[in-house]
């Protein structure tokens, strides 16, 4: 599916059209899927990196690897990358949530971050959140999280062992370990147990599309429990919807989880994005809307993902790939939305 400027401009239809206009002239990114954002979401797209990574490990059928996929849904290794660091003496002083962090590389190069928490003086363990580009190719380059061979990208990661790091000025002796304690903030496991928080009690709150799901099922983590239910070959135990996995063999489970990460998880949070895009948007208001077009750029990633690439070519493994596969079925496809082939 197409996401374009003018669809941004007609779903935030209650703020002046000025606003939309002076980002887009103020603002230069590169497309998602056709769409231009508003903001860098680079980040944000790569979601999908994990969502690959856990089709290959499940596609390999073997015990070992299936544990490797569920560690991929659980912690990531692709987007929100952070380094946990601890320090050889305590924070001198308060640090707020996005101070500027430098350090170098096992090669000696500068890398950059931020702070990730607003993290208080005397504290010495320290999370520093990489710092992203607008180039989705080379986004960020420290990837490991619970990622597995090949996919683990170490090269923009802060220096193994003890070494130093300047944090909002002030230089900091650190200790920590690359392959174990390089993290990641946003996982696929996260779009459906940080929802309770997230849908139930925003300013929109109730959201209706989440109290169908979560009154359905009787819980809001209804999409976590069942892709973990699926890994381990066990039961959920919904309210409604209830399913025994032991009844199914790897071919089975394999395609369960594939569709409950991408199209439960993933489509659950994207309606998130959305619906606080239009909670934060204000009428009339120059300055006081890129919150929502943020917010409406991060939806349109966790729709598409980073590799459909700035054409939207069908070779995703979210939602916007599903639009496009299943367009021969609904006759979505074609720039009119009405044809049995083409982009849907």
């Amino acid at each position: 599916m197409k996401l374009s400027i003018s669809l941004l401009a007609a779903s935030l239809a209650t703020a002046d059209a000025g606003v939309w206009g002076n980002l887009r002239r103020r603002l230069s990114f590169e497309k998602v899927a056709t769409y231009s954002p508003g903001s860098q979401v680079t980040d944000h797209c790569a979601i999908d990196r994990d969502q690959r990574a856990i089709e290959v490990e499940l596609a390999r059928k073997t015990n070992e690897a299936w544990d490797n996929a569920q560690q991929i849904y659980l912690q990531g290794g692709n987007s929100k990358s952070y380094a946990l660091i601890t320090l050889s003496e305590p924070l001198r002083s308060d640090v707020p949530k996005g101070t500027s962090v430098t350090g170098k590389n096992a090669d000696g190069n500068e890398v950059a971050g931020k702070m990730y928490d607003t993290t208080s003086s005397g504290a010495v363990n320290v999370k520093v959140q990489y710092a992203t580009t607008d180039v989705q190719d080379s986004y960020v380059q420290c990837q490991v999280g619970a990622l597995v061979g090949e996919d683990i990208n170490m090269s923009g990661c802060f220096a193994d062992g003890e070494n130093t790091i300047n944090i909002g000025g002030e230089v900091y002796t650190y200790t920590y370990t690359a392959a174990t304690e390089n993290k990641n903030g946003r996982t696929i496991a996260g779009f459906s147990t940080q929802l309770e928080d997230k849908l139930k009690n925003g300013p929109g709150a109730p959201y209706a599309d989440f109290e169908y799901f979560r009154k359905y099922y009787g819980t809001s983590d209804y999409a976590d429990q069942w892709v973990n239910a699926a890994f381990e070959g066990g039961r959920t135990s919904f309210t409604n919807g209830n399913a025994d996995f032991s009844q199914y063999g790897m071919e089975g489970r394999e395609q369960i989880i594939k569709k409950g990460t991408a199209y439960m998880n993933v489509w659950i949070y994207t309606i998130r994005e959305f619906e606080d895009a239009l909670d934060d948007c204000k009428r009339g208001c120059i300055n006081c809307n890129d919150d929502p077009v943020h917010a409406w750029d991060e939806g349109v990633c966790f729709y598409s993902g980073s590799l459909e690439g700035q054409d939207g070519a069908p070779s995703g493994y979210l939602l916007h790939q599903l639009a496009d596969k299943r367009s021969l079925d609904f006759k979505t496809g074609g720039p009119d939305g009405t044809d049995v082939d083409g982009q849907s």
